[in-house]
């Protein structure tokens, strides 16, 4: 059976063309024109996917996204037209997986959507553990030691990514490969952001450093010394 997406987007003109595009693709497709009446359908009728608008009335894109991810791990990908570095942070992390430019072309929003569906369709979940580091894929928890780790989205598939490679160095372009699925420009640092927030929270009980910087290469995840 096809996936099912919720669109929640407030200008009529984009969700029609949304919707016919997509279910042109052979995608079952429900849609909302605001916040509030989107996470009542997203309650009731659970998506594969939402797409979700930055600007919207009432509850705003990012609010909506917070309480989508605090309910559980469906896909998300924000659409505005806010473009700057700063923007596409504050959209992740409030939960967004993805995030795309207004305007933007229908074929790229469906490669996202297929890429992100195919991301989050995994088998079994796994356990991976790294010291007294442990990442549940099936939970989406991380425990370090005692402590429980609440991350974002983002932070999440980042973590994943240096776990399912331990004390491999991760070059800058696999973990945009990865991780984001598309780039942010050479002149973004958002892998340094994302690097920093891990590290931070990995290490807010005083623990040794796992994540660490090979300089001129990309990052690795080993024990120190």
């Amino acid at each position: 059976m096809s996936a099912r997406l919720l669109i929640i987007e407030d200008d009529e003109a984009i969700l029609k063309f949304l919707r016919r595009g997509l279910e042109h693709d052979d995608y079952q497709v429900e849609t909302a024109h605001d916040g509030q009446t989107g996470l009542i359908l997203a309650r009731d009728k659970p998506p594969d996917l939402v797409v979700l608008d930055w600007m919207l009335p009432g509850l705003d894109g990012l609010e909506v996204c917070r309480r989508l991810r605090a309910s559980g791990p469906v896909p998300i990908i924000m659409l505005t037209a806010r473009d700057t570095v700063s923007d596409r942070v504050q959209g992740l992390d409030a939960g967004a997986d993805d995030y795309l430019v207004k305007p933007f072309e229908l074929d790229e929003l469906l490669a996202r959507i297929r890429a992100l569906l195919r991301r989050t369709q995994k088998d079994t979940p796994e356990v991976y553990e790294f010291g007294d580091l442990i990442l549940d894929t099936g939970t989406r928890q991380a425990i370090r030691g005692e402590r429980t780790i609440d991350l974002t989205a983002k932070e999440y598939e980042l973590l994943e990514l240096f776990l399912r490679h331990p004390r491999r160095v991760l070059t800058r372009e696999m973990i945009y490969e990865d991780v984001w699925g598309y780039d942010f420009g050479g002149e973004s640092n958002i892998i340094e952001v994302y690097v920093r927030y891990l590290r931070q929270k990995l290490e807010s009980g005083g623990e040794p450093r796992y994540i660490h910087t090979v300089r001129g290469m990309g990052y690795v995840i080993r024990e120190e010394g």
